[in-house]
């Protein structure tokens, strides 16, 4: 979340800025509430301090066999005003926190101002899109021979968006896995295996809940209220919740694999077939703990190491500088990186990499000290490292061959005992 008192300090200024982010936000509910709040509770202060004084007085003439009952009743009216308040003040707190919660985090300087993804700013290309001698398979077309994935059993067992992965397609995809991680640890990152059910509270404090209540999948009934991971950023940034590091062992890099669940397949259209959106896909996870003047220099960080597993495959793609409309609701900057499919004929995103500052962390609690000073907020950044689904569709429709064959990318062969090339079966 926002700070209150920035709000409170820069409200209009906060107020353009979060605009071009998201032109519904307004900032005057959130302060009028806080106004609010703040007046019942130094009402609240007054009559407890009045209660308190009665009290003592009470107790003077008790102790000298003086009459004290209509200071008792003065006492006990002054309770049910006091209780009244508290009721009052609980209800506009919880509101309050549910207002202030669903405004999303300030984009940072230099972002250009947009909510077209249209404009969002291309940092970055590498290598080149492939020309075809002959007419290229999408991933659906190319699988009817190579027999790596079966939609109509992922539907028979789950319903349409889930998909399972068989034989060859399997293989190549744990070979993904496995490479992507064994790069993200050569590049400092400490590897996690998380749950893949968290509690409410992590998912608040990660920026999904409120706002993307209906976006997730949960279990729910007389024994359990959790929700099925839709990152495992999620998970991660719950580790420390309501923990205060020492300066000294920030950064941290973190990472971890994890299937992750969302509701939002089924989008328009045949160029969204096949395994370009499903409601569970894999994905290694990137995300880290610093302190504010770490935090820039780690998003370029993880934005290399994402990057690097690109370079490894040898796959086209670009890094896009994302406008302020086109970010996340807890992000303050954000690159998306995304590879060239032809068989969409358009780029896909596969991993995205985001500064949040503060925002997670002031929602989970989460803070370090400098020796004797206060405690502080940390600043957490996440980056998907990266997301194998589209990543698979990357390698299927650049590296196919005339013949049906696909070739697979050299840096994957060891995790295949040494196979280089799919072939139709």
């Amino acid at each position: 979340m926002l700070d209150i008192k920035r709000i409170r300090k820069d409200k209009d200024i906060l107020e353009t800025l979060l605009q071009r982010k998201d032109p519904s936000v307004r900032l005057s509910p959130v302060l009028a509430l806080d106004e609010e709040i703040r007046l019942l509770k130094s009402e609240a202060e007054e009559l407890k301090s009045s209660r308190n004084a009665l009290s003592k007085e009470i107790g003077e003439k008790k102790r000298n066999q003086e009459d004290a009952s209509s200071l008792m009743e003065k006492v006990a009216g002054l309770g049910d005003k006091i209780s009244e308040l508290d009721k009052k003040l609980s209800s506009l707190e919880t509101t309050f926190t549910s207002e202030l919660a669903s405004i999303p985090n300030a984009p940072m300087e230099g972002i250009k101002s947009s909510l077209d993804p249209k404009d969002n700013v291309c940092i970055k290309t590498k290598e080149e899109k492939r020309v075809f001698s002959f007419i290229p398979k999408n991933h659906v077309e190319l699988n009817e021979s190579l027999h790596l994935f079966d939609f109509p059993r992922g539907a028979k067992i789950a319903g349409s968006g889930w998909v399972t992965y068989k034989k060859m397609g399997a293989r190549l995809e744990w070979a993904l896995l496995q490479y992507m991680v064994d790069t993200h640890i050569a590049n400092g990152f400490e590897m996690w295996m998380i749950p893949h059910l968290v509690r409410p509270e992590m998912m608040f404090g990660s920026g999904q809940l409120p706002k993307f209540e209906k976006q997730l999948f949960k279990v729910e009934d007389e024994d359990y209220k959790l929700y099925l991971i839709p990152t495992s950023e999620v998970a991660l940034n719950g580790l420390h919740f309501d923990e205060i590091f020492d300066e000294a062992e920030l950064p941290k890099k973190y990472m971890s694999y994890s299937p992750c669940f969302r509701r939002e397949a089924g989008a328009a259209g045949s160029q969204e077939r096949g395994l370009i959106r499903v409601h569970q896909f894999n994905k290694v996870e990137m995300f880290c703990f610093t302190t504010p003047d770490q935090s820039e220099e780690m998003f370029e960080s993880m934005l290399k190491s994402a990057e690097s597993i690109l370079d490894g495959l040898n796959v086209h793609y670009r890094s896009m500088l994302l406008v302020t409309g086109d970010m996340s609701f807890s992000a303050a900057k954000t690159v998306d990186v995304e590879v060239w499919l032809p068989g969409q004929n358009r780029y896909y995103e596969v991993s995205s990499v985001s500064n949040c500052t503060d925002y997670q962390a002031r929602r989970s609690q989460t803070r370090f000290k400098r020796k004797e000073e206060k405690p502080e907020l940390v600043h957490t950044l996440n980056g998907s490292g990266l997301a194998t689904s589209r990543l698979m569709v990357a390698i299927l429709e650049n590296n196919q061959q005339e013949d049906g064959t696909v070739i697979i990318p050299p840096v994957l062969h060891k995790y295949l005992n040494g196979i280089t090339r799919l072939c139709p079966t």
